[in-house]
């Protein structure tokens, strides 16, 4: 190695400790040390920088739309709680929709991910103002996830056959002035209705696997997310008639990449495809790393840093939701039909208009006072 590509290794290992130290990590032994789970402020300060980064990444390819874009979010005053109805879009490839996806994921307290994948996004806008309500989007699972595999029951084989009736919510959630009015928990229970199962089933129904070539099951059994920020107060406690709509199973390892993608991960990918093998297993999927935290644990040794950096320490709440009423049964391959809930987007409203939305509505007016102009993340066009 010369001495110049020494130089810059050592400037990347300093800006990499830098950037972790101002997120609000401390070392013990190598190892990250995150802020007490329960503090929730201080969790969505430590997401902080890795956010700043997202969206000044998207700068260039969204603030042109901005003004635009604003025009889809209410102001408090434009919301009327009692003619609330809500209208469930799939999102199309280069819509307005896809691009208010794109704007609406931003304003998170973590940074999102795209989704990986198969992917189905929606939007969810009042009929009554037309403006946006909340966004969801599912993208394919990871293979593994223990607590996840240990509620259905899954078997190597039955998991490899049926992996493919479940998807992840990658993101999900409302915006505001909506969200001020419980309408987070509306997002999560629209995302169960049959009308995403149709569809999920409408979009796959007679493809093949990307890898295998095998047809693909268009049945969709089975989501699972995991929460923001350590125990959920979105999804716990969520019931439909009395049914919980989505069952903690958990909680993740706390490991990941968010920390370490603030603005350097280029180089660490650089760093890494310089110096090691790639490990992608099949060339379909591309000739580089298997994924972002394959790549990180080959790039940090490479800076004198634990490949141990990756478990950040910060805990997610894992949840499934079943879609119908023998969803482990169907997944591990004991049953062969779906017995589907089948509940519709009216439905699931109408429970949650009169269980949250009129009562928070009656008990606090505070989603009045906010202004669409507040959305705003740069600075006017």
């Amino acid at each position: 190695m010369s001495m110049d590509q020494v130089s810059g290794t050592e400037q990347l290992r300093a800006r990499v400790l830098r950037s972790l130290k101002a997120q609000g990590f401390r070392f013990r032994a190598g190892r990250l040390i995150p802020p007490d789970p329960r503090d929730k402020e201080h969790l969505r300060a430590l997401h902080a920088e890795a956010v700043r980064h997202q969206v000044e990444r998207s700068r260039e390819g969204l603030a042109r739309h901005e003004n635009r874009l604003l025009s889809h979010i209410a102001s408090g005053h434009e919301v009327d709680p009692a003619r609330i109805r809500p209208r469930l879009i799939l999102v199309r490839p280069d819509s307005e929709e896809e691009l208010l996806f794109r704007y609406a994921r931003l304003h998170w307290s973590i940074p999102v991910s795209a989704g990986y994948g198969r992917r189905l996004r929606f939007v969810v806008r009042d009929e009554a103002n037309g403006k946006l309500m909340g966004v969801f989007g599912l993208g394919d699972p990871v293979f593994s996830l223990g607590p996840r595999d240990r509620w259905i029951g899954w078997d190597k084989a039955a998991k490899s056959a049926r992996l493919q009736c479940v998807m992840d919510l990658f993101v999900l959630g409302a915006v505001p002035p909506y969200s001020q009015l419980l309408c987070g928990k509306l997002i999560a229970l629209l995302a169960t209705s049959r009308e995403v199962q149709a569809a999920f089933q409408r979009k796959y129904r007679g493809t093949r696997a990307f890898i295998s070539g095998k047809p693909l099951t268009a049945r969709l059994a089975l989501l699972t997310t995991t929460s923001a920020l350590g125990r959920s107060s979105l999804y716990n406690r969520l019931a439909f008639e009395g049914r919980p709509v989505f069952q903690s199973l958990g909680y993740t390892r706390g490991s990941g990449e968010f920390h370490l993608g603030n603005g350097f991960y280029s180089d660490l990918r650089a760093l890494a495809e310089a110096n090691c093998e790639p490990t992608a297993k099949d060339a379909r999927w591309g000739t580089g790393f298997r994924n972002r935290r394959e790549l990180l644990r080959k790039a940090l040794p490479l800076l004198g840093l634990s490949s141990e950096l990756i478990y950040h320490g910060v805990q997610r709440e894992i949840f499934a939701a079943p879609l119908a009423h023998n969803s482990a049964e169907f997944l591990r391959g004991e049953h062969q039909r779906l017995r589907c809930y089948g509940h519709g987007v009216d439905d699931l409203f109408d429970w949650f208009r009169e269980r949250w939305l009129l009562p928070r509505a009656a008990r606090d007016d505070s989603y009045r006072s906010f202004e669409a102009q507040s959305y705003r993340l740069w600075h006017r066009q």
